[in-house]
């Protein structure tokens, strides 16, 4: 049922717009069926599915909107979530920023829709945790996993006309492997939208490798080190990053892309000239929604940095209106253009050096130049001479992921990765960079 087919979701929302008595009106179903499996200390610990189906109904009074929710569908249901909403929105003040409804739009087509990952099933999930666990089990290690995925739509219609319907699909796998003695721990994390290209049992290997390797760390000083980021790891920096790219936040001057006496950065060098990067709603293997999130702004393939000049930044409707600039939706996705290297090619190039396999627990210092301080974790080793000598103690860092792309020595092959900040979707190449603040040491694993 959480799965409406367009026709199902189309008659439900026009009911919608047809019993609404306001100036306007906005009808949205998102719906979803969601499955997981967690396990721990090698064995399953919990399963489960869920499913949900929900309207919500935005109406306006002039500059006054209410808005409404509901989860039932019978037409004295849909009738009563509109008057509702139309109750809230008499009570409400006026919306000094209010922007009225969409007219209808053309939206581009996106592959989001994976018939094996909408497949999936209880024997799949139990699967990808015995192929977790029994490797682990074998070789005295310990797992502990989840896996969760999802299939399921969205639509919307407003009193304008302008409608949208689109299935998507996602499944996420992450997997933390300890030695016994808790000395040793390894991390593999999988995000894709298609679980065709998904294999648990080859995945696996990768953290019982770097939990066995990592066990006899060593105390490094905390300093200023050349440092190879794995793409999970550059990762959770750069989506910090993206939070930023907000024209308005920059134009009021709360972002490191605010320019000096006013205004923002746009066409500006802000990063080295190695970074590029680009969102692509239709990017194969990272496709997203083709319209944003919160004005239904129609999505497209543009630059946001080209050779670390700054081209292109988040518009939302009522900031282009009042600064006069084009509308331009939020990013869905952000592409990081890279080489044809593996990290195992970056290291190898490498004459002194630290491998990250994994930053953690990232939080913010100073937005004004996104200084942020975190931990490695799951994986930290020293390179020398091109090959990994010794497993190291982890460390806090205080980094700029801007500072950091200022300080690229080379990018390797970009693959998807999703980080723990951010639900964007991301593909990014692990990265080679100089001058990575190490500020302390760590005991965790």
């Amino acid at each position: 049922m959480s799965i409406l087919s367009e026709a199902q979701a189309k008659t439900i929302l026009t009911k919608v717009v047809g019993f609404s008595k306001a100036d306007e009106c906005t009808a949205q179903l998102i719906g979803a069926i969601r499955g997981n499996v967690r396990f721990a200390r090698n064995d399953v610990s919990t399963a489960g599915i869920t499913d949900n189906i929900e309207l919500s109904v935005q109406v306006a009074f002039g500059k006054r909107v209410g808005t409404a929710t509901i989860n039932q569908f019978d037409d004295a249901a849909l009738e009563r979530v509109v008057r509702r909403a139309e109750e809230l929105a008499k009570l409400a003040p006026e919306n000094p920023e209010f922007m009225p409804a969409l007219p209808k739009q053309t939206y581009m087509k996106t592959d989001t829709f994976s018939a094996s990952t909408a497949g999936i099933d209880a024997a799949y999930r139990a699967k990808v945790a015995t192929d977790s666990i029994g490797p682990c089990r074998a070789e005295k290690l310990i797992a502990a996993g989840y896996l969760e995925d999802q299939a399921g739509f969205v639509a919307f219609l407003n009193s304008k006309g302008n409608y949208g319907y689109q299935t998507s699909t996602s499944s996420d796998y992450t997997c933390t492997v300890r030695t016994e003695d808790g000395r040793g721990s390894g991390w593999v994390g999988h995000n894709v939208q298609d679980v065709a290209t998904f294999n648990a049992g080859e995945d696996i290997r990768v953290a019982m490798r770097k939990a066995s390797a990592s066990a006899e760390a060593k105390a490094l000083e905390p300093g200023k080190y050349t440092v190879i980021l794995e793409p999970a790891a550059a990762g959770g920096l750069v989506a910090f990053m993206m939070f930023f790219f907000d024209a308005r936040s920059a134009d009021e001057g709360r972002s490191f892309l605010s320019k000096k006496g006013g205004g923002n950065k746009l066409g500006e060098q802000v990063y080295g000239p190695q970074v590029t990067m680009f969102t692509d709603p239709a990017y194969p293997g990272a496709a997203v929604l083709p319209w944003d999130d919160g004005d239904n702004l129609p999505r497209k393939k543009l630059p946001i940095i080209q050779n670390g000049k700054l081209v292109n930044m988040n518009y939302s409707r009522f900031w282009s209106q009042k600064q006069g600039k084009p509308e331009q939706a939020q990013f869905g996705n952000v592409i990081m253009e890279g080489g044809t290297k593996s990290t195992a090619d970056l290291i190898r190039t490498t004459e002194r050096g630290i491998l990250v396999s994994r930053t953690w627990y990232i939080r913010m210092v100073d937005p004004q130049t996104v200084l942020l301080t975190g931990l490695t974790r799951d994986g930290t080793f020293y390179i020398e001479n091109g090959q990994i000598k010794y497993p190291v103690k982890n460390f806090r860092f205080n980094e700029s992921p801007v500072i950091m792309l200022n300080n690229v020595e080379e990018f390797g092959k970009p693959v998807r990765v999703k980080s723990d900040e951010s639900d964007m979707v991301m593909v990014i190449p692990p990265m080679k960079l100089r001058d990575f603040t190490f500020t302390s040491l760590s005991d965790a694993v």
